[in-house]
Protein backbone atom coordinates (compact mmCIF):
# COMPACT_ATOMS: atom_id res chain seq x y z
CA UNK A 1 0.00 0.00 0.00
CA UNK A 2 1.42 3.33 -0.64
CA UNK A 3 2.39 5.58 2.29
CA UNK A 4 -0.44 8.33 1.94
CA UNK A 5 -2.95 5.78 1.64
CA UNK A 6 -2.93 4.62 5.75
CA UNK A 7 -6.85 3.41 5.98
CA UNK A 8 -6.63 4.37 9.64
CA UNK A 9 -7.89 7.87 9.05
CA UNK A 10 -11.11 7.03 8.07
CA UNK A 11 -11.87 4.04 10.38
CA UNK A 12 -14.02 6.21 12.35
CA UNK A 13 -17.01 6.46 9.70
CA UNK A 14 -17.54 2.97 9.33
CA UNK A 15 -21.04 2.18 9.52
CA UNK A 16 -23.09 -0.67 11.27
CA UNK A 17 -23.07 -4.21 9.88
CA UNK A 18 -24.72 -5.03 7.61
CA UNK A 19 -28.67 -7.02 7.83
CA UNK A 20 -27.27 -9.30 4.62
CA UNK A 21 -24.43 -10.73 6.79
CA UNK A 22 -25.29 -13.05 9.15
CA UNK A 23 -24.66 -12.25 12.98
CA UNK A 24 -21.17 -11.74 13.98
CA UNK A 25 -19.54 -14.19 15.46
CA UNK A 26 -19.08 -12.86 18.86
CA UNK A 27 -17.00 -14.57 21.38
CA UNK A 28 -16.47 -17.67 18.43
CA UNK A 29 -13.56 -19.39 17.22
CA UNK A 30 -10.72 -17.69 15.28
CA UNK A 31 -11.40 -19.40 12.47
CA UNK A 32 -15.40 -18.29 12.30
CA UNK A 33 -14.14 -14.74 13.00
CA UNK A 34 -11.87 -14.46 10.59
CA UNK A 35 -14.64 -16.35 7.59
CA UNK A 36 -17.07 -14.17 8.94
CA UNK A 37 -14.54 -10.94 8.75
CA UNK A 38 -13.52 -11.82 4.76
CA UNK A 39 -17.67 -11.97 3.77
CA UNK A 40 -17.61 -8.83 5.39
CA UNK A 41 -15.71 -6.80 3.54
CA UNK A 42 -16.45 -8.81 0.33
CA UNK A 43 -18.03 -6.04 -2.34
CA UNK A 44 -19.05 -7.59 -5.55
CA UNK A 45 -21.86 -5.19 -7.68
CA UNK A 46 -25.47 -5.44 -6.15
CA UNK A 47 -28.38 -6.82 -7.55
CA UNK A 48 -31.28 -5.02 -7.18
CA UNK A 49 -34.81 -6.89 -7.95
CA UNK A 50 -37.06 -4.11 -5.77
CA UNK A 51 -37.68 -5.96 -3.13
CA UNK A 52 -36.52 -4.47 0.38
CA UNK A 53 -34.39 -7.59 1.29
CA UNK A 54 -32.29 -6.90 -2.45
CA UNK A 55 -32.39 -3.42 -1.04
CA UNK A 56 -31.21 -3.79 1.98
CA UNK A 57 -28.02 -5.90 0.77
CA UNK A 58 -27.33 -3.18 -2.12
CA UNK A 59 -27.00 -0.48 0.48
CA UNK A 60 -24.65 -3.07 2.78
CA UNK A 61 -22.53 -3.79 -0.45
CA UNK A 62 -22.69 0.30 -1.69
CA UNK A 63 -21.73 0.70 2.41
CA UNK A 64 -18.50 -1.12 2.05
CA UNK A 65 -17.81 0.38 -1.43
CA UNK A 66 -17.32 3.32 0.66
CA UNK A 67 -13.72 1.47 1.33
CA UNK A 68 -11.12 1.20 -1.57
CA UNK A 69 -10.58 -2.15 -2.91
CA UNK A 70 -6.82 -1.80 -1.66
CA UNK A 71 -8.24 -1.06 2.11
CA UNK A 72 -10.08 -3.72 2.05
CA UNK A 73 -7.41 -5.97 1.31
CA UNK A 74 -5.01 -5.08 3.38
CA UNK A 75 -7.76 -5.34 6.50
CA UNK A 76 -8.44 -8.64 5.46
CA UNK A 77 -4.67 -9.70 5.63
CA UNK A 78 -4.25 -7.72 9.05
CA UNK A 79 -7.98 -9.38 10.50
CA UNK A 80 -6.08 -13.13 9.42
CA UNK A 81 -3.43 -11.90 11.51
CA UNK A 82 -5.05 -11.04 14.56
CA UNK A 83 -7.19 -14.39 14.31
CA UNK A 84 -4.13 -16.12 14.15
CA UNK A 85 -2.77 -14.89 17.22
CA UNK A 86 -5.44 -15.51 19.34
CA UNK A 87 -5.63 -18.86 17.83
CA UNK A 88 -2.03 -19.54 19.29
CA UNK A 89 -2.80 -17.63 22.88
CA UNK A 90 -6.73 -19.64 23.16
CA UNK A 91 -8.33 -16.24 22.82
CA UNK A 92 -11.62 -14.91 21.62
CA UNK A 93 -10.52 -12.61 18.33
CA UNK A 94 -14.14 -10.58 18.75
CA UNK A 95 -15.17 -9.07 21.21
CA UNK A 96 -11.07 -8.55 22.08
CA UNK A 97 -9.85 -6.14 25.42
CA UNK A 98 -7.31 -3.61 24.57
CA UNK A 99 -4.50 -5.21 26.78
CA UNK A 100 -4.68 -8.00 24.58
CA UNK A 101 -4.53 -5.87 21.37
CA UNK A 102 -1.61 -4.11 23.03
CA UNK A 103 0.09 -7.87 23.28
CA UNK A 104 -0.71 -8.55 19.77
CA UNK A 105 0.96 -5.34 18.21
CA UNK A 106 4.11 -6.25 20.03
CA UNK A 107 4.40 -9.88 19.51
CA UNK A 108 4.27 -8.58 15.93
CA UNK A 109 7.08 -6.01 16.58
CA UNK A 110 8.59 -8.82 17.58
CA UNK A 111 8.36 -10.70 14.82
CA UNK A 112 10.21 -7.09 12.65
CA UNK A 113 7.13 -5.80 11.55
CA UNK A 114 7.45 -1.88 10.91
CA UNK A 115 5.32 0.72 13.07
CA UNK A 116 3.54 1.44 9.63
CA UNK A 117 2.48 -2.19 9.20
CA UNK A 118 1.44 -2.13 13.09
CA UNK A 119 -0.99 0.96 12.68
CA UNK A 120 -2.82 -0.91 9.62
CA UNK A 121 -2.98 -4.15 11.89
CA UNK A 122 -4.78 -1.72 14.57
CA UNK A 123 -7.01 0.00 12.07
CA UNK A 124 -8.01 -3.33 10.61
CA UNK A 125 -8.80 -5.02 14.11
CA UNK A 126 -10.77 -1.29 15.00
CA UNK A 127 -12.55 -1.90 11.44
CA UNK A 128 -13.55 -5.79 12.62
CA UNK A 129 -15.13 -4.15 15.89
CA UNK A 130 -17.42 -1.62 14.64
CA UNK A 131 -18.72 -4.04 11.62
CA UNK A 132 -19.43 -6.39 14.53
CA UNK A 133 -21.14 -3.98 16.90
CA UNK A 134 -19.16 -4.36 19.32
CA UNK A 135 -16.81 -2.01 21.89
CA UNK A 136 -13.61 -1.19 19.80
CA UNK A 137 -10.39 -2.05 21.95
CA UNK A 138 -8.31 0.18 19.80
CA UNK A 139 -9.02 3.30 21.50
CA UNK A 140 -7.74 2.12 24.69
CA UNK A 141 -4.83 4.12 25.93
CA UNK A 142 -2.88 0.95 26.62
CA UNK A 143 -3.07 0.66 23.14
CA UNK A 144 -2.15 4.41 21.68
CA UNK A 145 0.68 3.93 24.10
CA UNK A 146 1.92 0.43 23.27
CA UNK A 147 2.32 1.64 19.14
CA UNK A 148 3.69 5.51 20.90
CA UNK A 149 6.71 3.24 22.40
CA UNK A 150 7.13 0.86 19.58
CA UNK A 151 7.60 3.95 17.12
CA UNK A 152 9.86 5.46 19.68
CA UNK A 153 12.09 2.34 19.93
CA UNK A 154 12.10 2.13 16.39
CA UNK A 155 13.22 6.09 16.01
CA UNK A 156 16.08 5.67 18.13
CA UNK A 157 17.06 2.37 16.29
CA UNK A 158 16.93 5.25 13.00
CA UNK A 159 14.42 2.64 11.76
CA UNK A 160 12.16 5.45 10.27
CA UNK A 161 10.45 4.78 7.38
CA UNK A 162 12.30 5.63 3.92
CA UNK A 163 10.44 7.20 1.32
CA UNK A 164 10.88 6.05 -2.63
CA UNK A 165 13.88 8.01 -4.74
CA UNK A 166 11.92 10.52 -6.71
CA UNK A 167 12.05 10.14 -10.30
CA UNK A 168 12.54 13.30 -11.20
CA UNK A 169 13.56 14.37 -15.25
CA UNK A 170 17.18 14.19 -14.49
CA UNK A 171 16.49 10.69 -13.36
CA UNK A 172 13.84 9.44 -15.60
CA UNK A 173 15.97 10.09 -18.15
CA UNK A 174 18.73 7.59 -16.99
CA UNK A 175 15.20 5.35 -17.01
CA UNK A 176 14.85 5.49 -20.30
CA UNK A 177 18.34 5.26 -21.86
CA UNK A 178 18.65 1.16 -21.43
CA UNK A 179 15.00 0.66 -22.44
CA UNK A 180 14.80 -1.23 -25.91
CA UNK A 181 12.15 -0.40 -28.76
CA UNK A 182 10.30 -3.60 -28.70
CA UNK A 183 6.76 -4.08 -27.17
CA UNK A 184 7.52 -4.62 -24.12
CA UNK A 185 9.93 -1.43 -23.66
CA UNK A 186 7.63 0.21 -25.73
CA UNK A 187 4.69 -0.32 -23.22
CA UNK A 188 7.46 0.45 -20.39
CA UNK A 189 8.49 3.93 -21.62
CA UNK A 190 4.39 5.14 -22.13
CA UNK A 191 4.40 4.16 -18.79
CA UNK A 192 6.77 5.75 -16.85
CA UNK A 193 6.23 9.23 -18.68
CA UNK A 194 2.37 8.66 -18.50
CA UNK A 195 2.89 8.42 -14.88
CA UNK A 196 5.69 10.91 -14.60
CA UNK A 197 3.31 13.68 -17.17
CA UNK A 198 0.14 13.26 -14.74
CA UNK A 199 1.28 13.00 -11.51
CA UNK A 200 -0.55 9.91 -11.54
CA UNK A 201 -0.65 6.61 -8.92
CA UNK A 202 0.31 3.85 -9.73
CA UNK A 203 -3.04 2.61 -9.09
CA UNK A 204 -4.53 5.00 -11.35
CA UNK A 205 -1.91 4.38 -14.10
CA UNK A 206 -2.89 -0.04 -14.14
CA UNK A 207 -6.50 1.49 -14.40
CA UNK A 208 -6.55 3.74 -17.56
CA UNK A 209 -8.69 2.31 -20.28
CA UNK A 210 -8.68 3.89 -23.85
CA UNK A 211 -11.94 5.36 -23.16
CA UNK A 212 -10.47 7.67 -20.88
CA UNK A 213 -7.79 9.28 -23.05
CA UNK A 214 -9.61 12.03 -25.56
CA UNK A 215 -6.77 13.90 -28.03
CA UNK A 216 -6.74 17.31 -28.31
CA UNK A 217 -4.33 19.58 -30.10
CA UNK A 218 -2.32 20.16 -27.20
CA UNK A 219 -1.91 16.80 -26.23
CA UNK A 220 -4.37 14.42 -24.30
CA UNK A 221 -7.13 14.46 -21.85
CA UNK A 222 -7.05 11.41 -19.51
CA UNK A 223 -9.93 11.31 -17.15
CA UNK A 224 -9.91 9.38 -14.23
CA UNK A 225 -12.75 7.98 -12.96
CA UNK A 226 -12.04 7.62 -9.60
CA UNK A 227 -8.82 8.73 -7.48
CA UNK A 228 -7.68 9.13 -4.07
CA UNK A 229 -8.41 12.53 -3.47
CA UNK A 230 -11.39 12.35 -5.44
CA UNK A 231 -13.82 9.55 -4.83
CA UNK A 232 -17.17 10.09 -6.38
CA UNK A 233 -16.03 12.63 -9.26
CA UNK A 234 -14.08 12.03 -12.24
CA UNK A 235 -11.10 13.81 -12.78
CA UNK A 236 -9.56 15.02 -15.71
CA UNK A 237 -5.64 14.87 -16.12
CA UNK A 238 -3.97 16.51 -18.71
CA UNK A 239 -0.97 14.50 -20.94
CA UNK A 240 0.98 17.74 -22.69
CA UNK A 241 2.41 17.38 -26.25
CA UNK A 242 6.49 17.66 -25.44
CA UNK A 243 9.33 18.51 -27.32
CA UNK A 244 11.83 15.56 -26.25
CA UNK A 245 12.01 12.53 -25.58
CA UNK A 246 10.14 12.75 -21.99
CA UNK A 247 7.08 13.54 -24.17
CA UNK A 248 3.87 10.97 -23.02
CA UNK A 249 1.57 11.92 -25.75
CA UNK A 250 4.57 10.32 -28.28
CA UNK A 251 5.34 7.56 -25.88
CA UNK A 252 1.28 6.69 -25.80
CA UNK A 253 1.22 6.54 -29.46
CA UNK A 254 4.26 4.15 -30.04
CA UNK A 255 2.74 1.92 -27.57
CA UNK A 256 -0.81 1.81 -29.01
CA UNK A 257 0.76 1.33 -32.56
CA UNK A 258 2.92 -1.14 -31.38
CA UNK A 259 0.10 -3.22 -29.54
CA UNK A 260 -2.13 -2.20 -32.43
CA UNK A 261 -4.75 -1.86 -28.98
CA UNK A 262 -7.70 0.33 -29.48
CA UNK A 263 -10.25 -0.28 -26.60
CA UNK A 264 -10.36 -1.41 -23.27
CA UNK A 265 -7.28 -1.22 -20.70
CA UNK A 266 -4.20 0.42 -22.05
CA UNK A 267 -1.67 -1.33 -20.28
CA UNK A 268 -1.42 -4.71 -20.48
CA UNK A 269 0.19 -7.88 -19.29
CA UNK A 270 3.10 -8.99 -22.24
CA UNK A 271 4.11 -12.86 -22.28
CA UNK A 272 7.31 -13.29 -24.10
CA UNK A 273 7.56 -17.09 -26.06
CA UNK A 274 9.51 -19.09 -24.09
CA UNK A 275 13.32 -19.57 -26.02
CA UNK A 276 13.52 -22.49 -28.45
CA UNK A 277 15.76 -25.34 -27.75
CA UNK A 278 16.74 -25.72 -31.66
CA UNK A 279 16.98 -22.48 -34.05
CA UNK A 280 15.68 -23.07 -37.40
CA UNK A 281 17.41 -21.32 -39.87
CA UNK A 282 15.00 -19.23 -41.96
CA UNK A 283 12.34 -18.85 -38.84
CA UNK A 284 10.75 -16.00 -37.68
CA UNK A 285 11.01 -16.10 -33.99
CA UNK A 286 7.46 -15.78 -32.11
CA UNK A 287 6.05 -12.73 -31.24
CA UNK A 288 4.84 -11.80 -27.77
CA UNK A 289 1.55 -12.20 -26.66
CA UNK A 290 -0.34 -9.23 -25.24
CA UNK A 291 -3.39 -10.19 -22.86
CA UNK A 292 -6.60 -8.68 -22.83
CA UNK A 293 -6.41 -7.63 -19.15
CA UNK A 294 -5.07 -4.15 -16.94
CA UNK A 295 -2.10 -4.63 -15.04
CA UNK A 296 -2.04 -4.27 -11.48
CA UNK A 297 -0.52 -1.37 -9.71
CA UNK A 298 1.69 -4.23 -8.48
CA UNK A 299 3.18 -4.96 -11.60
CA UNK A 300 3.86 -0.97 -12.17
CA UNK A 301 5.81 -0.83 -9.11
CA UNK A 302 7.47 -3.69 -10.48
CA UNK A 303 8.04 -2.33 -13.81
CA UNK A 304 9.26 1.01 -12.41
CA UNK A 305 11.68 -0.80 -9.99
CA UNK A 306 13.17 -3.08 -12.92
CA UNK A 307 13.74 -0.35 -15.06
CA UNK A 308 15.19 1.04 -12.05
CA UNK A 309 17.76 -1.79 -11.26
CA UNK A 310 18.79 -1.79 -15.26
CA UNK A 311 20.04 1.72 -15.08
CA UNK A 312 21.75 1.63 -12.02
CA UNK A 313 19.66 2.21 -8.94
CA UNK A 314 19.20 -0.09 -5.98
CA UNK A 315 16.51 -3.06 -5.88
CA UNK A 316 14.47 -1.00 -3.59
CA UNK A 317 15.29 2.38 -4.94
CA UNK A 318 12.59 3.56 -6.56
CA UNK A 319 9.19 2.23 -6.41
CA UNK A 320 5.28 3.17 -7.63
CA UNK A 321 5.78 6.58 -5.85
CA UNK A 322 8.51 7.32 -7.48
CA UNK A 323 6.61 9.09 -10.65
CA UNK A 324 4.30 10.98 -8.82
CA UNK A 325 6.91 12.30 -6.55
CA UNK A 326 9.32 12.82 -9.14
CA UNK A 327 7.13 14.94 -11.10
CA UNK A 328 6.14 17.18 -8.38
CA UNK A 329 9.89 17.40 -7.44
CA UNK A 330 10.59 18.66 -10.70
CA UNK A 331 7.82 21.43 -10.75
CA UNK A 332 9.19 22.36 -7.22
CA UNK A 333 12.40 22.47 -9.05
CA UNK A 334 11.07 24.85 -11.67
CA UNK A 335 9.49 27.07 -9.36
CA UNK A 336 6.21 26.16 -9.81
CA UNK A 337 3.88 27.76 -7.44
CA UNK A 338 3.11 25.16 -4.83
CA UNK A 339 -0.75 25.88 -5.72
CA UNK A 340 -0.57 24.39 -9.10
CA UNK A 341 1.99 21.59 -7.83
CA UNK A 342 -1.19 20.67 -5.66
CA UNK A 343 -3.46 20.60 -8.57
CA UNK A 344 -1.29 18.52 -10.67
CA UNK A 345 -0.92 16.14 -7.51
CA UNK A 346 -4.71 16.14 -7.16
CA UNK A 347 -4.01 16.75 -3.19
CA UNK A 348 -6.32 18.10 -0.75
CA UNK A 349 -4.02 19.78 1.27
CA UNK A 350 -0.47 21.60 0.96
CA UNK A 351 0.84 19.08 3.93
CA UNK A 352 -0.41 16.16 1.93
CA UNK A 353 2.07 17.94 -0.77
CA UNK A 354 4.52 17.78 1.01
CA UNK A 355 5.19 14.50 1.60
CA UNK A 356 5.47 13.57 -2.00
CA UNK A 357 8.15 16.38 -2.21
CA UNK A 358 12.06 15.57 -2.52
CA UNK A 359 13.63 18.30 -1.13
CA UNK A 360 17.62 18.70 -2.79
CA UNK A 361 20.39 20.57 -1.15
CA UNK A 362 19.02 21.99 2.50
CA UNK A 363 21.60 24.86 2.14
CA UNK A 364 20.40 25.67 -1.02
CA UNK A 365 18.32 29.00 -0.99
CA UNK A 366 18.10 28.98 3.00
CA UNK A 367 15.75 31.62 4.41
CA UNK A 368 18.66 33.24 6.30
CA UNK A 369 21.44 33.07 3.59
CA UNK A 370 22.66 36.75 3.41
CA UNK A 371 21.35 37.16 6.67
CA UNK A 372 23.82 35.40 9.11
Amino acid sequence: MDASDDPQDAVPELLPPSRALVPAPVGAAPEQVRAWFDAAVEASEPIIDGTLASEREAADTYRRMAKAENTRRAYRAAVRAWCAWCARHDLPPLPASGQDVAAFLAGERGRKLSPETLKLRRAAIRYLHRAAGCPVPTDDVCVSETLAGIRREAAKKGQTPRKKVAATATILLRLLAPIASDVRGLRDRAILLVGFAGALRRSELAAIRFEHLEKTDRGIRLTLPQSKGEQTDAVTVPLPYGDTELCPVHALEAWQQAAGLTEGPVFRRIWLPPRPKTVVTGEPPALPRIGTQAISPQTVAQIVQARAMAAGFGRSDLGGHSLKRGALTTGMDHGVHPAKLKRLGRHKSFDVLGEYLEFGDLFDGHPLSGVL
